[in-house]
């Protein structure tokens, strides 16, 4: 690859993040080039399209002060790339890669584009092995499996933040070669098989929220095994796509040349979007559903599918997107293209938040569809899967209960559906609401089994009586 750079002058317009390129010749989809205004500071911009009468080029530190005329635009003559050792476990960085925490840049043992790709779907290894949140309404009804992309589903002003964190602290994962590794012991540098390691990257968030995730992060002694890329509300809009793109390399590397189970959080994929969105206006595409552009899922697509397992690496990439649902509204473009690309949802409920519960998990639109492959026998219990089935059918007619109070008064209900409405009661409060308590998977089973008892033995249809004498007696 030819990395002598050639010097351009030839911008022909200037469109919010985007400058317009005329005469550009021998040049690359991606290529990194460096702006040189005439008062001699530097900006980094990255090919973004190619045509044929001009070429388009977006400025990741904004377009305020360059000067058509002056300016120079000097191509590398090659991509993005992110320096990359072990080092960087504990390290805060910006929406691009630069160091936050006072301290020098990684010196790498090798850099990587930021691009990457999707995993082969015939290299691509099945999730099977259960991740415990410590979150009942998780771990119990909605299991994640390590490998998997589950997403977050938040309305506005729904504790999404405070949720994730919580689950970055208590998080462990079971593998067939280990015991039950927890964060905290030893050091990560070793990337010992089966170590636990956190990539964070927030996207539009405020100097308050990355405050809070690096106050959280620290208290619970976990920063050593995490990585935090935050790109802040008033840094340029550009930056956001290129945050996640960064955030998952790291996770790439760690994951599948360190032999690390990775647990991404990527956090607000709704402003990563809207930057979407913003890019497309600029360079006067045509928009799709909503304005947003028409290759978001596509786009979406390069993102999620980088998480997973690969047949042959120990490592191992579990994605946690959280999304802020415009309007409360999962049919909006974000929620309903990201509920297609990933598997599953977890779903925030601002009614229960209104009831002082916390995590306001509403289990009943929320789903993990790899659930089945990391719970039974040997990997959690073997009555896991029936017990959550029994939970849900009975939590919904509890709900579908409630509704008919509303209309007919406690009066007129029949002695079993007060019992479905004490069981909603008590699931919601007791089993849903359980603040930040830690709970291991064997407590969930337990306060479970103990809800069960509310109801008469002849409403429990979905578990086997063999499972209800041993566990339910």
């Amino acid at each position: 690859m030819d990395l002598i750079e050639r010097e351009l002058q030839s911008i022909s317009c200037i469109s919010g993040p985007l400058i317009f390129l005329e005469g550009a010749k021998k040049i690359s989809m991606g290529e990194m080039v460096r702006i040189i205004l005439p008062s001699g500071e530097e900006k980094r911009g990255q090919v973004l399209k190619i045509a044929e009468a001009h070429t388009v080029i977006q400025v990741l530190e904004g377009t305020l002060d360059i000067d058509a005329f002056r300016t120079k635009v000097r191509l590398s003559g090659e991509t993005m790339r992110f320096g990359l050792s072990m080092d960087i476990l504990g390290r805060v960085f910006n929406g691009m890669g630069k160091p936050k925490d006072g301290l020098p840049d990684v010196i790498p043992e090798k850099r990587l584009e930021i691009t990457g790709t999707p995993i082969n779907p015939v290299a691509r290894d099945k999730p099977s092995d259960f991740i415990q949140t410590g979150i009942s309404s998780v771990d119990g009804l909605n299991t994640l499996v390590r490998g998997q992309k589950l997403p977050i589903f938040s309305g506005a002003g729904l504790p999404a933040n405070e949720i994730v964190a919580q689950i970055v602290r208590q998080a462990s994962v079971k593998t067939p070669t280990s015991p039950l590794l927890k964060r905290g012991a030893g050091h990560p540098s070793k990337a010992w098989a089966g170590g636990f390691a956190v990539v964070f990257g927030a996207m539009g968030i405020t100097s308050r929220e990355a405050f809070f995730f690096m106050e959280s992060f620290e208290k619970a002694e976990v920063m050593d095994r995490t990585v935090l890329f935050a790109n802040l509300a008033d840094d340029p809009t550009i930056e956001r796509l290129f945050t996640p793109r960064i955030a998952l390399t790291v996770a790439e590397y760690l994951a599948f040349e360190n032999n690390m189970h990775v647990l991404v959080v990527l956090t607000d994929m709704a402003n990563y979007c809207e930057a979407l969105r913003e890019i497309g206006s600029a360079r006067e595409e045509v928009p799709g559903r909503r304005g947003y552009p028409g290759y978001m899922y596509t786009d979406l697509a390069t993102i999620y599918e980088r998480a997973g397992r690969i047949k042959g690496k120990i490592g191992s990439i579990t994605m946690l997107p959280i999304l802020t649902m415009p309007d409360d509204d999962i049919t909006h473009p974000i929620p309903d293209l990201t509920g297609y690309i990933t598997e599953g949802q977890i779903v925030l409920s601002s009614q229960l938040w209104k009831k002082g519960i916390y995590p306001p998990v509403d289990v009943l639109p929320s789903l993990s569809r790899l659930m089945n492959l990391g719970i039974g026998i040997g990997k959690t219990r073997e009555d896991h899967r029936e017990l959550a089935d029994q939970l849900y059918s009975i939590y919904a007619k509890g709900r579908d209960v409630r509704k008919l109070s509303t209309i007919v008064g406690d009066e007129g209900l029949s002695e079993l559906d007060k019992k479905y409405l004490k069981f909603a009661d008590e699931f919601e409060h007791r089993f849903i609401g359980q603040g930040e308590i830690n709970r291991n998977i064997e407590e969930t089973f337990k306060l479970g089994w103990d809800l069960l008892r509310i109801m008469p033995e002849s409403g429990l249809t979905r578990v086997r009586e063999e499972f209800v004498k041993r566990y339910g007696g």
